[in-house]
Parts: structure tokens; C-alpha cells; sequence
């Protein structure tokens, strides 16, 4: 069911060199305009802007019949990068028109922007969870810490101003502990951290997609902490220059009519763009598939929805108390206009909607390019008990917060004939003492249960 890991990712300078690059979105003598867009392949809940989008060419689509129009030629020069830090840099230099990160870099984003006078606007979103379960903790796979409080005194790597390290903040506070005194925070790279948490000099990396389940998928860790324990929700968004915009109106929404696209092509081939955005990046289809699969921890969706907003501006005192922004008006940094007249009359009922109802899993065969999808998560495990050689992945939500996991790495809980998984040990545990007669077991014997159905 695992697939050979892939080589280290590799980890990006925060700090990058702010000339010398395309941008500004200008005609040449040779009247070619060009649009620079900072994306993060690997931060794959970006990928309907930035990875996918880049690989079907909608955007190129859409600038070609807009350049039949205007009488122009329209380029676009894609820039990746490791963290939404770079993008931000170079943005506000002017180098970047159009860009891609998670919340707690959008504000800072933000925050820049206004700061050097080169104001950027949130135009749309990527990939989103409203319970927060796109962040993970983790720790060694023979760790013996078992719940947040075990990590006072530990060292614990993350990277300062991602969303990542603000979902630790507030699970430490949450749990009694002060992030400031009662750990020993390693501000890192996710590749750094990860390669911090294998040679054990950090005792627990809290990261971002798609981190936490690569480390899971190949072995190398475990989950501590579900982001969604919080229930607040975390998405990415896609940010843009304010000059640009009101300069190219026209090819933002260019921009959000391909990304539009590319989020219907994703719910429409899931399998397909997992295997996509896998080329791409060097990452596991089958890791991949456990953020943007059909029952994915993310649900990909343009709209600005207020429960996304409200998040947001929750996340301020959170950058604020580490001294990252003073103040951020979220509400000038919201630009719906764009993403609106894209949708046209549809844009109500879309900004409603909320993610898919979840399942009980899925199963991934091999040599299949769908999956088949299961009520309960005990019936999963009996297909999966009977056709054990020829499932490539299989997934289950959380019993108690929802996020999917890989069945094989879920923590399972039996209780008579239910089978209930949950992506940590401490949730299991919980579980247990709620329950008399319920125990964990190994996953080897939950399917042995789910096949005998006892």
C-alpha cells in the first residue's frame, strides 16, 4: 500500500533576491505583456492556482483568446517556491503579479503590502477546511509522547508565521501550555524540520500540507495532535498586486475564470489531477490524494465564504503576539469583486455552499484511475481485508473531527462489532475511557475483525 518515498523535499531561502526577475505585467517593444504568478507546488492545497492550473494551461488558454482581443500577447512566467514568504517578497518589489499562500502568509502578505506601499488584495481561494484539518502535529514513530502536554520542555520545529505554527500556538494554549515558555520552538523550513524530526533533534514538527501526511505515508512519523481538533477553520488563498489588478482587470479575471477550471477538473477526474500534481512535484499520488481526493481533507472552492473571513481575522492577534504584523484591515485586503463578476448569478448560492458531505472512505485499487467509496468505515475494512493485494491506499475519516487518513496509519478503536478510526492515539484514548468495553487495536486486527464481522 506505500509507495518508495521520494527524495527530501528540498527547502526554500525565505529570504530571495529581489531583482533581476520578471513581473509587473508591462508590454515589451514587441508588445508581449507578461504575468508573473509566485505559486508553491508542494503546498498542494494550492494547486487549482498554481501546479494543476499551470499543467492543463488554462490560463495560457484564456490570455491567448484575450490577447486575440486586445491585439497583444500575453505570457506567463511561473515562479515556485517552498513557502509563501518568497512570494511575498516579491511581490511587494514588484516582481510578482499574482500569487498563492496559506492564511497566516496572507495577512502577513497584507501587512507587507501596506507596509512598502504596494498594497495586495485577496481575490480568491484555493483549497480550504473549515474544522482546521489541513495542519498537523507529529512526532516519531516510537516517540512516547502521547498528548500536547508531553511536549512541555520539548523541542519542537515549525515555521514562524505559517498557519502550521499557528495552529501549535493555539492547540499549546488550549492545552495549558505557554508556546513561549513551555517548548523550545525550532523556526524551520518543512524540509529542515523534517529532516530535524529523523535525526531527532526536534521531538515534534508541526507543519502544513502536505508534510504531515508524507511523513505518515512513508513511515517516518506519527500524528500528535489533528489540527481539526480546533475547529477553526484554515484555507489558502490567491493574492495580487493592487496596481496590477487595476491595471489588468481584465486578465485577473482571466486568472479566476482558469482557476475556476481547473477546481471543476479536480472534482470531476480526482485521481487524475492527483497523479498530475504527483509528476509535478515528486510527491506520492497516493499522499496527494489524501488532501485533494474526492472525500480529501480539502475541499477546493473560489469563493470568498464569511466563515473564511471570520477565521482570518481571528488569526491577527495570533501574528501580532509573535511580533510578525502590528495590524491587519481584513476587510480592505478582501477584494470579492473579481471572483464575483467570473461567477456571474451563480455566485450567491456558491458562497453558501459548504464542503461535500464526508463518507466512510475510500479506496484507492491499483491499476485503477477511480476509487470506490464506502458508508462506514468498517466496511472499508472488510473490502480492504478481501482484496488486500490489490489496494494501492485506503482512507477513513476521523470518528470524532472528520479528517481523512490512511486507514493503515489511523489509530483504531473496537467496541463490540464497531470499528471507529481516529488519526491520533490521544483521541483514541478518549475514546476509550468514553466507552467501557472499547479498546484499541492494531490495524492488522481491526481487519481481522472487520472480516470476521465480530
Amino acid at each position: 500500500m506505500r509507495r518508495k518515498a521520494f527524495g527530501a523535499l528540498a527547502g526554500a531561502a525565505l529570504l530571495v533576491t529581489l531583482t533581476g526577475c520578471g513581473g509587473g505585467a508591462s508590454a515589451d517593444d514587441s508588445g508581449t505583456v507578461t504575468v508573473t504568478v509566485g505559486y508553491q507546488s508542494r503546498t498542494i492545497n494550492t494547486v487549482t492556482a498554481g501546479t494543476l492550473l499551470r499543467s492543463l494551461g488554462y490560463f495560457e488558454d484564456e490570455l491567448r483568446e484575450r490577447g486575440k482581443r486586445d491585439g497583444v500577447t500575453y505570457e506567463v512566467e511561473w515562479q515556485d517556491y517552498a513557502t509563501g514568504a518568497p512570494i511575498t517578497a516579491q511581490m511587494t518589489a514588484g516582481k510578482i503579479d499574482i500569487g498563492s499562500m496559506g492564511d497566516f502568509p496572507l495577512l502577513i502578505n497584507a501587512a507587507r503590502g501596506v507596509q512598502l506601499h504596494r498594497p495586495t488584495r485577496l481575490v480568491s481561494v484555493t483549497g480550504y477546511n473549515l474544522s482546521g484539518g489541513l495542519n498537523t502535529v507529529v512526532t516519531a514513530p516510537g516517540s512516547e509522547l502521547r498528548t500536547l502536554t508531553d511536549l512541555r520542555g520539548k523541542k519542537v520545529s515549525t515555521s514562524v508565521g505559517s498557519a502550521a505554527d499557528g495552529t501549535l500556538v493555539r492547540a499549546l494554549q488550549q492545552a495549558g501550555l505557554d508556546p513561549d515558555k513551555d517548548i523550545r520552538k525550532l523556526n524551520q523550513q518543512p524540509a529542515v524540520g523534517a529532516s530535524a524530526l529523523q535525526a531527532g533533534s526536534a521531538d515534534a514538527l508541526s507543519q502544513f500540507v502536505a508534510w504531515p501526511g508524507l511523513l505518515a505515508f512513508q513511515g517516518r512519523a506519527k500524528a500528535l495532535y489533528d489540527g481539526a481538533e480546533l475547529n477553526l477553520p484554515t484555507f489558502h488563498g490567491v493574492t495580487v498586486r493592487e496596481d496590477f489588478a487595476k491595471k489588468r482587470s481584465a486578465v485577473v479575471e482571466d486568472f479566476l475564470r482558469a482557476q475556476g477550471r481547473a477546481t471543476a477538473y479536480l472534482r470531476a477526474h480526482p485521481v487524475a489531477a492527483s497523479e498530475s500534481v504527483a509528476k509535478a512535484t515528486g510527491l506520492p499520488a497516493e499522499v496527494v490524494h489524501l488532501y485533494n481526493g474526492a472525500q480529501g481533507i480539502a475541499t477546493f472552492d473560489t469563493t470568498l465564504k464569511p466563515a473564511l473571513i471570520a477565521a482570518l481575522k481571528k488569526d491577527v492577534p495570533v501574528l501580532a503576539s509573535a511580533k510578525l504584523v502590528e495590524d491587519v484591515d481584513v476587510d480592505a485586503f478582501v477584494d470579492d469583486r473579481y471572483v464575483k463578476r467570473v461567477y456571474g448569478s451563480g455566485y450567491a448560492k456558491a458562497v453558501a455552499a459548504g464542503p461535500p458531505a464526508r463518507r466512510g472512505g475510500e479506496v484507492w485499487p491499483k491499476g485503477k484511475d477511480t476509487t470506490t467509496a464506502f458508508a462506514t468505515p468498517a466496511a472499508l475494512l472488510r473490502y480492504v481485508a478481501a482484496h488486500r493485494d490489490a489496494v494501492r491506499a485506503a482512507y477513513v475519516p476521523d470518528a470524532s473531527t472528520g479528517t481523512l487518513w490512511f486507514a493503515d496509519r489511523a489509530v483504531w478503536v473496537a467496541e463490540g462489532s464497531a470499528l471507529r478510526p481516529y488519526v491520533t492515539e490521544a483521541a483514541a484514548r478518549t475514546d476509550v475511557a468514553a466507552h467501557p468495553g472499547a479498546r484499541t487495536v492494531p490495524y492488522a486486527t481491526a481487519l481481522e475483525l472487520a472480516g470476521t464481522g465480530s
